[in-house]
Protein backbone atom coordinates (compact mmCIF):
# COMPACT_ATOMS: atom_id res chain seq x y z
CA UNK A 1 0.00 0.00 0.00
CA UNK A 2 2.87 2.42 0.69
CA UNK A 3 3.74 2.38 -3.02
CA UNK A 4 0.31 3.80 -3.90
CA UNK A 5 0.56 7.52 -4.56
CA UNK A 6 -2.43 9.81 -4.83
CA UNK A 7 -2.75 13.49 -5.74
CA UNK A 8 -5.69 15.26 -4.07
CA UNK A 9 -6.98 18.76 -4.78
CA UNK A 10 -8.81 21.07 -2.39
CA UNK A 11 -7.23 19.83 0.84
CA UNK A 12 -7.45 23.06 2.83
CA UNK A 13 -10.52 21.83 4.73
CA UNK A 14 -13.61 19.63 4.60
CA UNK A 15 -13.72 16.62 2.33
CA UNK A 16 -10.28 17.09 0.81
CA UNK A 17 -8.56 17.40 4.19
CA UNK A 18 -10.47 14.41 5.58
CA UNK A 19 -9.71 12.16 2.60
CA UNK A 20 -6.04 13.16 2.67
CA UNK A 21 -5.77 12.30 6.37
CA UNK A 22 -7.69 9.06 6.03
CA UNK A 23 -5.65 7.78 3.10
CA UNK A 24 -2.37 8.79 4.72
CA UNK A 25 -3.36 6.83 7.83
CA UNK A 26 -4.16 3.90 5.54
CA UNK A 27 -0.65 3.89 4.13
CA UNK A 28 -1.05 5.87 0.94
CA UNK A 29 1.57 8.36 -0.09
CA UNK A 30 -0.61 11.47 -0.27
CA UNK A 31 0.23 14.61 -2.22
CA UNK A 32 -2.17 17.08 -0.65
CA UNK A 33 -2.68 20.32 -2.55
CA UNK A 34 -4.31 23.64 -1.83
CA UNK A 35 -4.60 27.01 -3.52
CA UNK A 36 -3.36 29.32 -0.75
CA UNK A 37 0.20 29.29 0.56
CA UNK A 38 -0.89 29.28 4.21
CA UNK A 39 -2.97 26.15 3.65
CA UNK A 40 -0.05 24.45 1.94
CA UNK A 41 2.08 25.24 4.99
CA UNK A 42 -0.58 23.91 7.35
CA UNK A 43 -0.74 20.65 5.41
CA UNK A 44 3.03 20.33 5.46
CA UNK A 45 2.99 20.80 9.24
CA UNK A 46 0.74 17.70 9.42
CA UNK A 47 3.36 15.68 7.61
CA UNK A 48 1.84 15.74 4.14
CA UNK A 49 3.80 16.18 0.96
CA UNK A 50 2.00 19.39 0.24
CA UNK A 51 1.98 21.42 -2.97
CA UNK A 52 0.29 24.56 -4.19
CA UNK A 53 -2.27 23.87 -6.90
CA UNK A 54 -4.64 26.53 -8.18
CA UNK A 55 -7.22 24.99 -10.52
CA UNK A 56 -7.71 28.36 -12.23
CA UNK A 57 -4.03 28.52 -13.23
CA UNK A 58 -2.59 26.21 -15.91
CA UNK A 59 0.95 26.95 -14.77
CA UNK A 60 0.12 25.95 -11.22
CA UNK A 61 -1.47 22.69 -12.41
CA UNK A 62 1.55 21.81 -14.53
CA UNK A 63 4.01 22.64 -11.75
CA UNK A 64 2.14 20.53 -9.17
CA UNK A 65 1.96 17.51 -11.48
CA UNK A 66 5.60 17.82 -12.50
CA UNK A 67 6.74 18.07 -8.88
CA UNK A 68 4.61 15.09 -7.85
CA UNK A 69 6.01 12.93 -10.64
CA UNK A 70 9.56 14.06 -9.90
CA UNK A 71 9.15 12.75 -6.35
CA UNK A 72 7.57 9.44 -7.40
CA UNK A 73 9.87 8.47 -10.27
CA UNK A 74 7.13 9.28 -12.74
CA UNK A 75 4.41 7.10 -11.20
CA UNK A 76 0.96 8.02 -9.92
CA UNK A 77 -1.61 5.52 -8.73
CA UNK A 78 -4.60 7.82 -8.33
CA UNK A 79 -6.06 11.31 -8.67
CA UNK A 80 -8.88 12.62 -6.47
CA UNK A 81 -10.36 15.81 -7.92
CA UNK A 82 -12.15 17.62 -5.13
CA UNK A 83 -11.31 21.34 -5.14
CA UNK A 84 -14.44 23.32 -6.00
CA UNK A 85 -16.81 26.01 -4.76
CA UNK A 86 -20.49 26.87 -5.18
CA UNK A 87 -21.61 30.19 -6.67
CA UNK A 88 -25.14 30.97 -5.42
CA UNK A 89 -27.54 33.13 -7.36
CA UNK A 90 -30.52 33.07 -9.68
CA UNK A 91 -29.60 32.19 -13.26
CA UNK A 92 -30.73 35.60 -14.55
CA UNK A 93 -28.40 37.32 -12.06
CA UNK A 94 -25.29 35.39 -13.15
CA UNK A 95 -23.05 37.30 -15.50
CA UNK A 96 -21.12 35.49 -18.19
CA UNK A 97 -17.88 36.14 -16.30
CA UNK A 98 -19.24 34.77 -13.01
CA UNK A 99 -20.44 31.61 -14.75
CA UNK A 100 -17.11 31.28 -16.54
CA UNK A 101 -15.21 31.46 -13.25
CA UNK A 102 -17.41 28.72 -11.78
CA UNK A 103 -16.57 26.46 -14.71
CA UNK A 104 -12.86 27.37 -14.63
CA UNK A 105 -12.53 25.98 -11.13
CA UNK A 106 -15.13 23.22 -11.07
CA UNK A 107 -14.66 21.79 -14.56
CA UNK A 108 -11.88 23.16 -16.75
CA UNK A 109 -9.23 22.91 -14.03
CA UNK A 110 -10.25 19.31 -13.25
CA UNK A 111 -10.18 18.46 -16.95
CA UNK A 112 -6.72 19.92 -17.45
CA UNK A 113 -5.32 18.20 -14.37
CA UNK A 114 -6.85 14.86 -15.37
CA UNK A 115 -5.42 15.11 -18.87
CA UNK A 116 -1.96 15.75 -17.44
CA UNK A 117 -1.93 12.53 -15.42
CA UNK A 118 -3.61 10.26 -17.97
CA UNK A 119 -0.43 9.70 -20.05
CA UNK A 120 1.33 8.54 -16.87
CA UNK A 121 -1.46 6.09 -16.07
CA UNK A 122 -1.51 4.82 -19.66
CA UNK A 123 2.22 4.05 -19.49
CA UNK A 124 1.69 2.23 -16.20
CA UNK A 125 -1.32 0.32 -17.50
CA UNK A 126 -3.37 1.20 -14.42
CA UNK A 127 -4.76 4.10 -12.42
CA UNK A 128 -7.78 5.41 -10.55
CA UNK A 129 -9.45 8.76 -11.19
CA UNK A 130 -12.12 9.89 -8.73
CA UNK A 131 -14.19 13.02 -9.24
CA UNK A 132 -16.07 14.37 -6.24
CA UNK A 133 -19.34 15.53 -7.80
CA UNK A 134 -22.59 16.26 -5.96
CA UNK A 135 -26.26 15.41 -5.68
CA UNK A 136 -26.57 18.56 -7.82
CA UNK A 137 -24.78 16.68 -10.58
CA UNK A 138 -28.05 14.96 -11.46
CA UNK A 139 -30.78 17.20 -10.02
CA UNK A 140 -31.28 20.95 -9.86
CA UNK A 141 -32.31 23.34 -7.13
CA UNK A 142 -33.24 27.03 -7.43
CA UNK A 143 -30.42 29.58 -6.94
CA UNK A 144 -27.71 26.97 -7.45
CA UNK A 145 -27.62 27.16 -11.25
CA UNK A 146 -23.90 27.89 -11.68
CA UNK A 147 -22.77 25.08 -9.41
CA UNK A 148 -25.39 22.67 -10.80
CA UNK A 149 -24.36 23.43 -14.38
CA UNK A 150 -20.69 22.81 -13.58
CA UNK A 151 -21.50 19.46 -11.93
CA UNK A 152 -23.86 18.34 -14.70
CA UNK A 153 -21.07 19.09 -17.18
CA UNK A 154 -18.54 17.27 -15.01
CA UNK A 155 -20.71 14.16 -14.91
CA UNK A 156 -21.17 14.15 -18.69
CA UNK A 157 -17.44 14.57 -19.28
CA UNK A 158 -16.63 11.88 -16.70
CA UNK A 159 -19.08 9.37 -18.15
CA UNK A 160 -17.54 9.90 -21.58
CA UNK A 161 -14.01 9.52 -20.21
CA UNK A 162 -14.95 6.28 -18.46
CA UNK A 163 -16.19 4.82 -21.74
CA UNK A 164 -13.12 5.98 -23.65
CA UNK A 165 -10.77 4.42 -21.09
CA UNK A 166 -12.49 1.05 -21.09
CA UNK A 167 -9.91 -1.72 -21.24
CA UNK A 168 -6.93 0.47 -20.35
CA UNK A 169 -6.74 -0.48 -16.67
CA UNK A 170 -7.65 3.11 -15.73
CA UNK A 171 -10.90 3.28 -13.77
CA UNK A 172 -12.98 6.44 -13.41
CA UNK A 173 -15.56 6.97 -10.65
CA UNK A 174 -17.86 9.74 -9.48
CA UNK A 175 -18.73 10.33 -5.84
CA UNK A 176 -22.05 12.15 -5.40
CA UNK A 177 -22.49 13.55 -1.89
CA UNK A 178 -25.50 15.33 -0.52
CA UNK A 179 -25.05 17.61 2.52
CA UNK A 180 -21.61 17.15 4.12
CA UNK A 181 -20.01 19.05 7.01
CA UNK A 182 -17.50 21.42 5.43
CA UNK A 183 -16.74 25.08 4.70
CA UNK A 184 -18.85 24.91 1.55
CA UNK A 185 -21.53 27.32 2.80
CA UNK A 186 -18.98 29.86 4.06
CA UNK A 187 -17.19 29.82 0.72
CA UNK A 188 -20.50 30.05 -1.14
CA UNK A 189 -21.49 33.08 0.93
CA UNK A 190 -18.20 34.78 0.09
CA UNK A 191 -18.78 34.14 -3.64
CA UNK A 192 -22.34 35.46 -3.34
CA UNK A 193 -21.21 38.70 -1.67
CA UNK A 194 -18.40 39.13 -4.18
CA UNK A 195 -20.39 38.64 -7.36
CA UNK A 196 -24.07 39.48 -6.83
CA UNK A 197 -26.04 42.58 -5.87
CA UNK A 198 -29.30 41.44 -4.26
CA UNK A 199 -30.64 45.00 -4.10
CA UNK A 200 -31.07 45.12 -7.88
CA UNK A 201 -32.51 41.61 -8.24
CA UNK A 202 -36.11 40.50 -8.69
CA UNK A 203 -35.26 37.85 -6.08
CA UNK A 204 -34.19 40.26 -3.33
CA UNK A 205 -36.47 38.79 -0.66
CA UNK A 206 -35.43 35.24 -1.59
CA UNK A 207 -31.78 36.21 -1.32
CA UNK A 208 -32.31 37.44 2.23
CA UNK A 209 -33.62 34.00 3.20
CA UNK A 210 -30.72 32.37 1.37
CA UNK A 211 -28.25 34.50 3.34
CA UNK A 212 -29.79 33.24 6.59
CA UNK A 213 -29.25 29.65 5.48
CA UNK A 214 -25.67 30.27 4.35
CA UNK A 215 -24.80 31.99 7.63
CA UNK A 216 -26.57 29.46 9.85
CA UNK A 217 -24.38 27.78 12.46
CA UNK A 218 -24.23 23.99 12.31
CA UNK A 219 -25.81 21.77 9.65
CA UNK A 220 -28.07 23.69 7.27
CA UNK A 221 -29.87 20.60 5.97
CA UNK A 222 -31.23 17.36 7.45
CA UNK A 223 -29.21 14.17 7.05
CA UNK A 224 -25.89 16.04 6.94
CA UNK A 225 -22.96 13.65 7.36
CA UNK A 226 -19.32 14.21 8.33
CA UNK A 227 -16.70 14.13 5.54
CA UNK A 228 -15.66 10.64 6.65
CA UNK A 229 -18.70 9.40 4.70
CA UNK A 230 -16.98 10.53 1.50
CA UNK A 231 -13.67 9.03 2.64
CA UNK A 232 -15.36 5.63 2.92
CA UNK A 233 -16.54 5.79 -0.70
CA UNK A 234 -13.17 7.08 -1.89
CA UNK A 235 -11.50 4.02 -0.36
CA UNK A 236 -13.97 1.76 -2.13
CA UNK A 237 -13.31 3.50 -5.46
CA UNK A 238 -9.56 3.17 -4.94
CA UNK A 239 -9.38 -0.40 -3.71
CA UNK A 240 -12.27 -2.30 -5.27
CA UNK A 241 -11.30 -4.66 -8.08
CA UNK A 242 -14.32 -3.41 -10.00
CA UNK A 243 -15.00 0.15 -8.86
CA UNK A 244 -18.45 1.56 -9.53
CA UNK A 245 -19.14 4.38 -11.93
CA UNK A 246 -21.03 6.23 -9.15
CA UNK A 247 -21.04 6.24 -5.37
CA UNK A 248 -23.98 7.92 -3.61
CA UNK A 249 -23.32 9.54 -0.22
CA UNK A 250 -26.06 10.67 2.22
CA UNK A 251 -29.73 9.78 2.35
CA UNK A 252 -30.90 12.69 0.13
CA UNK A 253 -28.69 11.48 -2.73
CA UNK A 254 -30.13 7.98 -2.54
CA UNK A 255 -33.67 9.34 -2.20
CA UNK A 256 -33.55 11.79 -5.10
CA UNK A 257 -31.66 9.32 -7.27
CA UNK A 258 -34.66 7.01 -6.83
CA UNK A 259 -37.29 9.74 -7.20
CA UNK A 260 -35.75 10.98 -10.43
CA UNK A 261 -36.34 7.54 -11.93
CA UNK A 262 -39.88 7.16 -10.54
CA UNK A 263 -41.51 10.59 -10.76
CA UNK A 264 -42.56 12.66 -13.73
CA UNK A 265 -40.61 15.89 -14.21
CA UNK A 266 -43.65 17.92 -13.13
CA UNK A 267 -43.96 15.96 -9.88
CA UNK A 268 -40.23 16.22 -9.22
CA UNK A 269 -40.26 19.97 -9.86
CA UNK A 270 -43.01 20.48 -7.29
CA UNK A 271 -40.98 18.59 -4.74
CA UNK A 272 -37.74 20.46 -5.51
CA UNK A 273 -39.48 23.83 -5.20
CA UNK A 274 -40.45 22.86 -1.64
CA UNK A 275 -36.86 21.84 -0.84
Amino acid sequence: MDSRTILITGCSSGIGRCVARGLKARGYRVFATARRAEDVEALASEGFESLRLDLDDSGSIAAAVDETLARTDGCLHALFNNGAYGQPGAVEDLSREVLRRQFETNLFGWHELTNRVLPVMRRQGYGRIIHNSSILGFMALPFRGAYTASKYALEGLTDTLRLELHGTGIHVSLIEPGPIESRFRQNAYAAYKRNLDPQTSAYRSRYLKMEERLLKEGPAAPFTLPPEAVLKKAIQALESRRPRARYYVTFPTHLFGLLKRLLTQEMLDRLLLKV
